[in-house]
């Protein structure tokens, strides 16, 4: 956050980028030398629509610098309880108005979304604004600005976008809801800003108040626990007013300001209308997606040493920041050959945060150390034992893997699976061991060729293996060859499949990668539904090259695509937040798995063939290199199945 009060200007250091980028749309062809205009313009005299375009761009968009104006027009989303729906807002200044270099400055907010019955969905709580900002050119993280009001310099010629997200509570009343995002041509220097309140923010903090009023008027007759939300929303938006600055600086200590009158009108409004019906995503996930975070990343950018309490205390901020996401973090430590230690609490099952952690009903699914994650002395020689008996007494425990090793290549890591399994099922029989691979043995081949070797590591691993966990890569575009990997998992032996992707598969190919388009993230997890795997593995999140500093240059591992193994930034690059900032590809991640809930819950309705059709008859997704480019089919999809399983 920028708690300076003036514009909100971040340029993260990342390595690569020099104040420019890679456009994502294309010049409006318009060259004029503004600097005739410069310093010439008064934005609290003239409307705000002649100084600056707005438009609405849907969350699967990259809105590069050079995206082109739209018209402005009304938005409407569909969204369930317990779902997270976004959209972007596009800002572009028309001329420049500001004395320094900057086009000049905007002034953005969002009201709360209001229902006709009183409900609403709170600025702040659920409705919050986050700031794209490029890495390497390209529009990827999310950047937290001041709600609920803020201030955003603009660059000449350059779109800037707000990406708004909507968090729709579990019991939210369904209904439409409706409010606006406001954005305000304003003069740059911030004391000048501040020295009146004009009519559109007279009637802003009316009508904050006034629905203040509204919520605590209905209370009588109301049960306990619904006037206790009353009175708690009623607070924040007291607070809301009272903090704000135009608020604040009208009533300072010097008492009130002379004001300037303001035609209302002046504002840009979208307007903004959310329909919440009647269904509530599962808290749990369906697919449980596991995405493993660094540790050693997070100790050498933190400075916290292993096992100090600054390190409990960062793995667990980053454990509960991911589970809005819908997301099973695991926490990794990279051994040789790709052996690797993975666990989801760095306690001891004994110790009551593992417990916290692993009850939690947003986690699908935890990583259980295989060796101690802090050195423990004496006790290591029967750690495993007594990390065993104790889960498998506990009702989570259906919830639990072991993650031993990243694809293996060789005989000798394919045994060393087989042994440490061995020993984790002679202490619980029930245990699920995961192995991700790509292909068979180099130097024990099971097969003439490649593929059918790869075929054939199900029966070279059973029974030291309960979740196959294979790459997209090797399927490419041949989803036909699904069946025969599908045919050689045993689910009456409770084997799964699951998927992951890493540096590869490439465009055009569903991944992760920085730069691929919106819909090509949001598809990794259509392609996961459509081939019926049961659950998806990510490599890493936080994996940037090594810092020892917390606000260091970000910079992606070499030898990877970019953005490969990186799904968030430490916070601090951008502002003094500890919060980790998410990307947008971290976004459509969360995006792809509400789908599955979307198709799941149509499926359960009318089959899972239905559930495949609704896929090709909107034109969502036919396979990996056939897929929707456009926003559209994917609002299609998502309508059709409310019309059609709405109670």
């Amino acid at each position: 956050m920028n708690d300076s009060g003036g514009p909100q200007e971040m340029i993260p250091p990342v390595e690569g980028v020099a104040g420019g980028g890679t456009a994502y749309g294309w010049g409006d062809g318009s060259v004029q030398d503004q600097s005739l205009l410069r310093g010439t313009i008064d934005p609290s005299r003239i409307p705000s629509s002649e100084l600056v375009h707005m438009w609405y761009m849907p969350s699967t968009a990259n809105v590069g610098p050079q995206e082109t104006p739209r018209p402005l027009e009304p938005v409407s989303l569909l969204a369930a309880r317990n779902e997270r729906e976004s959209i972007q807002i596009a800002i572009r200044p028309k001329v420049s108005w500001s004395e320094s270099s900057n086009a000049g400055v905007v002034q953005i907010q969002c009201t709360d979304l209001c229902s006709t019955s009183g409900d609403r969905l709170v600025i702040g709580q659920s409705v919050t604004l986050r700031r794209v900002v490029p890495i390497l050119g390209v529009p990827d993280a999310l950047v937290p600005i001041d709600m609920p009001v803020s201030q955003i310099n603009l660059l000449p010629g350059e779109t800037t976008a707000v990406w708004v997200s909507i968090d729709v509570p579990t019991t939210q009343p369904p209904g439409q809801y409706d409010g606006e995002f406001i954005v305000t041509a304003t003069k740059t220097d911030a004391e000048c800003a501040a020295q009146f309140l004009g009519k559109s923010e007279k009637y802003q903090v009316y009508r904050e108040l006034r629905n203040c009023y509204d919520i605590i008027e209905q209370i009588d007759g109301k049960p306990v626990e619904e006037v206790v939300e009353r009175v708690k929303s009623a607070t924040t938006t007291l607070r809301r007013v009272l903090l704000s600055p135009s608020f604040s600086d009208m009533f300072s200590e010097n008492g009130p300001l002379d004001m300037m009158d303001e035609d209302a009108n002046l504002s840009i409004r979208l307007k903004l209308s959310v329909t919440v019906w009647d269904f509530v995503l599962p808290t749990t996930p369906s697919l449980p997606a596991v995405i493993g975070i660094s540790d050693t990343v997070i100790e050498d950018r933190f400075g916290v040493a292993h096992g100090s309490a600054e390190w409990y205390d960062a793995l667990e901020l980053h454990f509960k920041w991911l589970l809005q996401y819908k997301i099973s973090p695991y926490f990794c430590k990279w051994g040789n050959s790709m052996r690797v230690l993975t666990y989801t609490s760095p306690w001891p099952a004994d110790h009551p945060k593992s417990d916290e952690f692993f009850s939690d009903p947003r986690l699908a699914a935890y990583a259980v150390p295989y060796s101690p994650v802090v050195p423990c002395g004496d006790l290591a020689k029967d750690y495993l034992q007594k990390e065993v008996e104790i889960l498998r007494s506990k009702s989570h425990w259906k919830k639990a893997y072991f993650y031993l090793w990243d694809e293996p290549l060789n005989v000798q890591q394919y045994d060393a699976i087989r042994h440490q399994a061995s020993e984790i099922h002679a202490y619980a029989p029930d245990a699920r061991v995961l192995t991700t691979y790509y292909t068979g043995p180099s130097d024990a081949p099971l097969a003439p060729n490649n593929f059918e070797a790869f075929l054939k590591v199900p029966g070279f691993l059973r029974p030291h293996t309960q979740i196959y966990c294979t790459s997209e890569w090797v399927i490419g575009n041949r989803e036909d060859l699904v069946k025969d990997i599908i045919a050689e998992i045993k689910p009456e032996n409770n084997e799964e499949w699951w998927t992951y992707v890493c540096m590869g598969p490439s465009d055009p190919h569903p991944n992760w990668h920085l730069g691929m388009r919106g819909t090509q993230h949001r598809a990794v997890m259509w392609r996961v539904w459509k081939e019926g795997g049961t659950g998806f593995l990510y490599w890493g999140a936080n994996c940037y090259e090594k810092a020892t500093v917390a606000s260091a240059e970000i910079k992606f591992r070499r030898g990877l695509p970019p953005g490969d193994g990186v799904l968030f930034y430490p916070g601090e690059v951008f502002s003094p937040s500890h919060e980790p900032v998410a990307s947008l590809r971290l976004e459509r991640l969360l995006s792809g798995l509400q789908d599955i809930e979307y198709l799941k819950l149509y499926s359960s309705r009318y089959g899972r063939d239905e559930g495949l059709a609704i896929l090709e008859k909107t034109g969502m997704y036919l396979g990996p290199e056939r897929y929707t480019l456009d926003h559209n089919p994917i609002d299609m999809m998502r309508g059709e199945i409310y019309r059609t399983c709405r109670p």
